[in-house]
C-alpha cells in the first residue's frame, strides 16, 4: 500500500480534544509514550468485533464497534480518515474520523458485489476504492467511492483478473495495482475455492483516471496455483508481492516477489528452510521503507521473516504463533497474532489478519 504515515504529534493533534478526552488515563498515557499509532481489527472475547487503534508496543489506545468481521483497512492522512472492510463474503466497509469529529459511515457493497476486505485512499482522500467481487460473473472489479459524497460508490473499474484480494496505490496517485488471487468464490459456497485445478493469479497496474489496464503479469503455468495475494510499495515505487500456494504441501514454491512497472516479475529466492517455515502461506507484507525491509508472516507456519529489501536476503526469522499483521514500526516491524499478541503486549481481544500503520516517522 502506499505509504499512510502521518507524524504522531500530528496525529494526536488531528485526534482532537473529543477524542483525547474520551480515552483512559491509561490509556492517554499510552499514547503520549508512542513513537508510532496502529490500526487492526479484532474480535472481543464477548463475540463481538470493532478496530482498535494501538501503539507500537501493542497498548490498545482506543476501540470502534463494527457490524461484524472485519479484515484489512486503509487510512490517509489527508483527511485523517481510516476505512474497515468486511472479511470476504461480506458487504460493509466502516469509515471512521480518526479526528474524532464526525460519527463513522457505513458502506454496503452493491447488489452483486461483496468485498474482498481490501482496498485504499488515493492520496489526497477525494477517492476510496476497494477489491470487489462480480460473484455471478466471476471477476474481480474496483469499486469507485467518491469521499466528498459521503462515500457513495460512483463507479467501478475492471480489476483484470478473478479473487482481487489486496489492492494499493502509487505514492502519485496515478496507478492502482491489483493482487488478483486467481481464486474463484461464490457467497453461495461461503468461503469455498472453486477453481483450484485451473486458478489464473496475476498482477495488474491500472490508469487511476479511467480504469485502463496498464500492463499485466500472469503466473507462469507451473505456478498456476500460487495465489497472488497480498502487495506492498518501497520508496523507489517497486512493488512487493506474497503468495499463498494452493498446490501439494511438499512443493516449496516462491512466495515473495516484487517488479516495477515494465519490467518482469521477480521472485526472491528464499531458503527451503523459510519457505518452509512459512508453510507455503504468506498471510501479509510490508514494507519499512526507513530501513530498507521487507517484512512477511504466516499464522499457517507461526512465524515472521524480515528481509533485506536490496540483496533480498533473509535477515531474521522468528517464531510467532498465530503471526497475523505486519507493519513497519520504527525499529523494524510490529507484528500481530490472532491470540491478541501485538509486540510484548497481550490483550484481551484476537487480532485479525492485518495492522495498518496510522502514523510515526517512516
Amino acid at each position: 500500500m502506499a505509504n499512510p504515515l502521518i507524524d504522531r504529534r500530528r496525529f494526536v493533534q488531528a485526534a482532537g480534544i473529543a477524542f483525547l478526552a474520551g480515552l483512559s488515563p491509561r490509556a492517554l498515557h499510552a499514547l503520549e509514550r508512542a513513537d508510532a499509532v496502529f490500526a487492526s481489527a479484532f474480535r472481543a472475547k464477548d463475540g463481538s468485533y470493532g478496530v482498535a487503534t494501538v501503539t507500537e508496543r501493542g497498548e490498545i489506545v482506543s476501540r470502534s464497534p463494527l457490524p461484524a468481521r472485519a479484515h484489512g483497512m486503509a487510512a490517509c492522512p489527508a483527511t485523517a480518515k481510516a476505512v474497515a472492510f468486511a472479511r470476504r463474503p461480506g458487504t460493509f466497509a466502516m469509515v471512521l474520523d480518526l479526528a474524532g469529529g464526525a460519527d463513522p459511515v457505513v458502506i454496503a457493497a452493491p447488489d452483486g458485489r461483496h468485498y474482498f476486505g481490501h482496498g485504499c485512499f488515493s492520496p489526497d482522500g477525494r477517492w476510496l476504492y476497494a477489491s470487489e467481487n462480480d460473484f455471478d460473473a466471476n471477476r474481480g472489479v474496483i469499486g469507485l467511492y467518491d469521499a466528498r459524497e459521503n462515500f457513495a460508490r460512483i463507479g467501478e473499474y475492471e480489476a483484470f483478473g478473478i479473487g482481487t484480494h489486496d489492492l494499493s496505490v502509487s505514492d502519485d496517485g496515478a496507478m492502482l495495482i491489483a493482487a488478483n488471487g486467481g481464486i474463484e468464490t461464490h457467497p453461495d459456497f461461503g468461503r469455498t475455492k472453486l477453481n483450484l485445478d485451473r486458478m489464473e493469479p496475476s498482477l495488474a497496474l491500472i490508469d487511476a483516471r479511467d480504469g485502463a489496464l496498464i500492463e499485466r503479469h500472469i503466473l507462469p503455468e507451473t505456478l498456476r496455483q500460487l495465489s497472488t495475494r497480498h502487495i506492498d510499495l518501497d520508496a523507489a515505487g517497486q512493488i512487493w508481492f506474497a503468495c499463498q500456494y494452493e498446490g501439494p504441501r511438499n512443493d516449496r514454491p516462491p512466495l515473495v516477489g516484487r517488479f516495477s512497472k515494465g519490467e518482469p516479475l521477480a521472485f526472491l529466492d528464499l531458503p527451503e528452510e523459510t519457505v518452509r517455515t512459512l508453510g507455503n502461506y504468506v498471510g501479509a507484507i510490508a514494507v519499512n521503507r526507513r530501513l530498507g525491509l521487507v517484512g512477511v508472516t504466516s499464522p499457517v507456519g507461526g512465524a515472521a521473516v524480515t528481509i533485506d529489501a536490496a540483496s533480498g536476503r533473509v535477515i531474521e526469522s522468528r517464531n510467532r504463533p498465530d503471526a497475523a499483521g505486519i507493519a513497519a514500526a520504527p525499529e523494524g516491524f510490529a507484528v500481530s497474532s490472532y491470540d491478541g499478541r501485538m509486540q510484548e503486549t497481550q490483550s484481551d481481544v484476537a487480532w485479525d489478519q492485518h495492522i495498518l500503520r496510522l502514523s510515526g516517522h517512516g
